[in-house]
C-alpha cells in the first residue's frame, strides 16, 4: 500500500500572499491620511538634490585645527543628523571645510544642528535612572538627599574617578498632577551648592525628566546644551539611561589635555587595565578641586560628575568617598576597552578646543546628473527584464508566463516595503540602491529556473506533471536557499564594511533576496501546483513548455485515470500529437506489445541461468493485467513517489 500523500492547499498559500500585501499598502494608506506617508519612496541626495552647507572652523589657537579634531567634528554632526531621522545624509571633510549634504529639503531644526557648534561642560548628577518615561504607576525611588560640603578631606594628590556609567536611578519628588502646568520655581530660596536637588529640581524639571524617552532616537540630538545656570535633562548617546544634571562647573575649554592608556602603578607597574588620563588647566584644576571636595562626601548617584558632549553625557563617572583631586590630573576607570578609552579620550580633547564651525556657504543642489543616470539606470533595467521574459517565453513557452507573473509580484512587494521603509525609518532610495533592484531581477529569474529544470528533470524520468511538481519542488527548494542564504551574507558583509553609497546597494540586495524567498515560496510553488492540474499543462501540450517529446521522454509512463503512454517514435522525430499513444489499463496495444513484461524477463533470466543453451520462452498473450504492470524504465513506481 502506497503511503499516504501530503496534503497541500496551494490557494491557501496564495491568501496569505495577498494579506501580507494588503497589509503593507493599507499601512501606506493609512500613514497618508494620518501621517506624512505618501505613495512614493523618498529619493536620496544623489536622485532627488538637496542642502549643501560648507562649514568652516574658527579657533582662537589655528595649531588647534587637525585633522583628529574634524573627523570629531564629523562624528558629532553625524550623531546629530541621524538622530533627527534624515537618511542617506553625506558628510566629508575638504581641507578644514566640513561638507554637509541634506538630500531633500530639510528642516529649519535640522539645519539648525549642522550649524551649531559642539560644546562639553561637567555638569553634577542629580539623578539618573532608566531610559523609558517614568510613570505615575512606577514605584517610587528614594527621594534624592540635599548635598552638603563633606567634612572630611584628604589631601590627596592624583585619585581615582571610577566610571561607574550604570548607576541605580534615583529620582526625585514625584510628578506633580497633570491637570496644571508644572511649576519651575526652585522651592527654595538659593541653593547650598550645584548639588542641591531641592533647589534644581523643580516640579517642571521633574516633568521633562519623566516624560524624557531615551530610546527614542529624536531624543538623541544634542546639540543643545541648555541654560549652563539650571538644571538640564538629557540622554547618553546610546539611550541606555536619562540623567537630571545640575548648573554648569567646569567649562570644556578649562581642560588642558586628555589620553588614554594602560593604568600604571605607584610603582610604575603597568595593569592590563585602560583608563582615560585627564588634565585640567590651572583655573580648571581650581574648580575641580572644589568639584570633587564636595561630590566624594555624597551618595550615588549625586557622587558622580557628568561630561556632557553637544548636549549629551558621554561620561559618569563617580568619586569614591575620601577622593579629593587638587592636582587637575583625574584618572577615569571603569569597563573601557582600547577602543572606547581612545574614543571618549578624543571627546575630551575635542571638547578643550575653543573651536567652532561659522557657515560658508549654504545653498540648494540639483540632482540632474543623478537624474539621468536614475534614468539610465531603469531603461537598463527594463532591458534586462524584457531579456529575462524573451528568454522565459523562448525556452519555456507558457510555463515562462509563471516567470513573469512572479516577476510581477516581487516588483509589488519590493516597491511597497521600500515605501513603507521610507515612511517609518526614514529610507532613502539611492543610485546604488537602484542597482540592487536592478540586479535582483537575475536572482529571482534564477530561483524560477532552477525549480522549472528540476521539473522537467522529474518529467524526464517518467512521472506525471503533479509528481514532478511536488518531486521537483522538494530538490529545488533545498538550491534556492541555499543560493540566497549566500546573497544575503554576502549583502550583510558588504553592508557592514563599507559607507556611503555602497551601504545603498547592499540594502536593496539583501531586501530583494528575502522577498525573492518569500515570492518563491508563497507565489511561484502554489501556482505551479494549481497549473499542474490543468488539462493545458498536465498533458503536456506543446506550447506548455512541458511537452514529453520535446523533453526527450522515451519510455512508457502512466497519464493517471487509467492510462498508459507510449511513444511510437522517440528523439526528435516525434514530431505530432498521435506519436503519443494512450493505451487504456488491461488493453492490448503498443505498451503491450512493445516488449517483455516484468515478469517475463525474470523468468527468461531464470531459464538462462539453469540451462545457458536454452531459448527464451515465447512471450504469451497480453493479460489484462500486462500493461498495468509494465513501469518505467527508471525502477520507481508511481506509488513511491512521495
Amino acid at each position: 500500500m502506497a503511503p499516504p500523500t501530503r496534503r497541500h492547499r496551494p490557494v491557501r498559500t496564495l491568501l496569505w500572499l495577498g494579506l501580507l500585501i494588503v497589509a503593507i499598502f493599507g499601512t501606506i494608506f493609512a500613514g497618508t491620511k494620518t501621517s506624512d506617508a505618501t505613495w512614493t519612496p523618498n529619493l536620496a541626495l544623489d536622485l532627488e538634490g538637496g542642502t549643501q552647507i560648507i562649514l568652516k572652523p574658527v579657533s582662537e589657537d589655528p595649531g588647534a585645527i587637525t585633522d583628529e579634531t574634524i573627523s570629531q567634528a564629523i562624528q558629532v554632526i553625524r550623531q546629530r543628523v541621524d538622530s533627527s531621522g534624515v537618511a542617506e545624509a553625506e558628510i566629508t571633510s575638504q581641507g578644514r571645510n566640513i561638507v554637509v549634504a541634506l538630500p531633500g529639503t530639510p528642516s529649519e531644526e535640522t539645519l539648525d544642528l549642522v550649524r551649531t557648534s559642539a560644546q562639553m561642560e561637567f555638569r553634577p548628577v542629580l539623578a539618573v535612572g532608566a531610559p523609558t518615561p517614568t510613570t505615575a504607576d512606577d514605584p517610587a525611588a528614594p527621594e534624592p538627599t540635599p548635598s552638603a560640603s563633606a567634612e572630611a578631606q584628604t589631601a590627596e594628590g592624583t585619585a581615582d574617578a571610577t566610571a561607574e556609567e550604570g548607576a541605580a536611578a534615583a529620582t526625585p519628588t514625584p510628578t506633580p498632577s497633570a491637570s496644571a502646568p508644572a511649576s519651575d520655581t526652585p522651592a527654595k530660596a538659593t541653593p547650598d551648592n550645584p548639588s542641591d536637588a531641592a533647589y534644581y529640581v523643580t516640579p517642571a524639571v521633574q516633568e521633562r525628566y519623566d516624560a524624557l524617552d531615551c530610546t527614542d532616537p529624536a531624543s538623541l540630538t544634542g546639540g543643545a546644551p541648555g541654560d549652563p545656570d539650571v538644571a538640564y535633562v538629557t540622554c547618553d548617546p546610546e539611550g541606555t539611561s536619562k540623567f537630571i544634571l545640575g548648573p554648569v562647573e567646569i567649562p570644556g575649554k578649562n581642560i588642558d589635555g586628555a589620553s588614554s592608556g594602560l593604568r600604571t602603578t605607584s610603582t610604575g607597574a603597568t595593569t592590563g587595565e585602560w583608563v582615560v588620563n585627564l588634565e585640567f588647566n590651572s583655573q580648571g584644576t581650581t574648580e575641580f578641586t572644589e568639584v570633587t571636595t564636595r561630590l566624594q562626601g555624597l551618595s550615588s548617584p549625586q557622587n558622580q560628575f557628568a561630561v556632557v558632549l553637544d548636549g549629551l553625557v558621554i561620561s559618569w563617572p563617580s568619586l569614591s568617598p575620601g577622593t579629593i583631586i587638587s592636582d587637575g590630573k583625574a584618572e577615569i576607570s571603569g569597563s573601557f576597552t582600547r577602543e572606547s578609552a581612545a574614543t571618549l579620550a578624543n571627546q575630551l580633547n575635542f571638547g578643550s578646543l575653543p573651536l567652532s564651525f561659522t557657515v560658508q556657504s549654504e545653498e540648494q543642489i540639483s540632482a540632474t546628473l543623478g537624474s539621468e543616470q536614475l534614468q539610465k539606470g531603469l531603461i537598463a533595467g527594463l532591458i534586462g527584464l524584457i531579456l529575462v521574459v524573451i528568454y522565459s517565453l523562448l525556452q519555456y513557452r507558457a510555463l515562462g508566463l509563471l516567470t513573469v507573473a512572479s516577476l510581477v509580484v516581487a516588483a509589488v512587494l519590493t516597491y511597497g516595503v521600500i515605501t513603507l521603509l521610507s515612511w517609518t525609518q526614514g529610507y532613502r532610495l539611492s543610485l546604488p540602491g537602484v542597482a540592487g533592484l536592478i540586479v535582483a531581477i537575475g536572482i529571482t529569474a534564477d530561483s524560477f529556473i532552477v525549480y522549472f529544470e528540476r521539473i522537467r528533470d522529474e518529467l524526464r524520468e517518467g512521472r506525471t506533471l503533479q509528481a514532478a511538481v511536488e518531486r521537483g519542488w522538494e530538490r529545488a527548494r533545498r538550491t534556492i536557499l541555499a543560493s540566497d542564504a549566500v546573497n544575503f551574507i554576502a549583502a550583510i558583509v558588504l553592508y557592514a564594511l563599507t559607507v556611503g553609497g555602497v551601504r545603498g546597494f547592499a540594502f536593496t540586495l539583501g531586501l530583494t533576496t528575502i522577498i525573492d524567498v518569500i515570492v518563491v515560496f508563497l507565489f511561484t510553488h502554489p501556482m505551479m501546483t494549481l497549473i499542474a492540474r490543468t488539462k493545458f499543462f498536465g498533458d503536456g501540450h506543446p506550447a506548455s513548455g512541458l511537452d514529453p517529446r520535446r523533453l526527450g521522454v522515451d519510455t512508457v509512463r502512466y497519464a493517471g485515470r487509467g492510462r498508459v503512454v507510449s511513444p511510437s517514435t522517440t528523439g526528435k522525430s516525434a514530431k505530432k500529437d498521435g506519436d503519443r499513444v494512450p493505451v487504456g489499463v488491461g488493453t492490448s496495444g503498443a505498451a503491450a506489445t512493445s516488449g517483455p513484461t516484468i515478469a517475463e524477463r525474470r523468468a527468461a533470466a531464470r531459464a538462462a541461468a539453469g540451462d545457458g543453451s536454452a531459448p527464451p520462452p515465447e512471450a504469451p498473450e497480453p493479460t489484462p493485467d500486462a500493461a498495468a504492470q509494465d513501469e518505467p524504465r527508471t525502477g520507481r513506481t508511481e506509488g513511491s513517489e512521495h
